[in-house]
């Protein structure tokens, strides 16, 4: 069964509940066919000491929406997903608004994905660039 864009952003939704994500207030905004967008606010709770947005937090949105982009694209019956590398560039600071975090499919294996990720601000500057690979495990029963 395939499911709808509304509810593919509805089920991220509650994967968000009681986790990181909740607690950085991110959320999933947009889906297409081999991509996935989730914000974040750049707020003080997520700044380093000097006022700009902390490069963990971009590293977290960046594995959040790569790995629920995976998890929504593989038979999530079937399998776990878990982030196995990340790598990421930080090439312009922001100290308030929005980050959105692009995660498109550059390699959609069966047992391991690679995430071309790209964090932009509201004017769309670009602000980090992420590469995530994620594998798929069997679940066990």
């Amino acid at each position: 069964m395939n499911l709808t864009q509304d509810q593919i952003l509805e089920q991220c939704a509650k994967m968000c509940e009681n986790t990181l994500m909740e607690t950085l207030e991110i959320s999933f905004c947009e889906v297409g066919k081999d991509y996935l967008v989730a914000k974040m606010p750049v707020t003080p709770k997520v700044h380093q000491p000097d006022g700009v947005l902390h490069g963990g937090a971009m590293v977290a949105l960046a594995e959040s929406v790569g790995s629920a982009a995976s998890y929504m694209f593989l038979n999530s019956k079937e399998f776990i997903i878990r982030g196995i590398e990340i790598s990421a560039n930080h090439v312009k600071s922001i100290r308030e608004g929005y980050v959105f975090a692009r995660a498109e499919v550059v390699h959609p294996g069966r047992t391991t994905q690679l995430w071309d990720i790209k964090i932009r601000d509201e004017a769309k500057n670009l602000i980090s660039v992420v590469k995530l690979t994620t594998i798929a495990l069997p679940k066990t029963r």
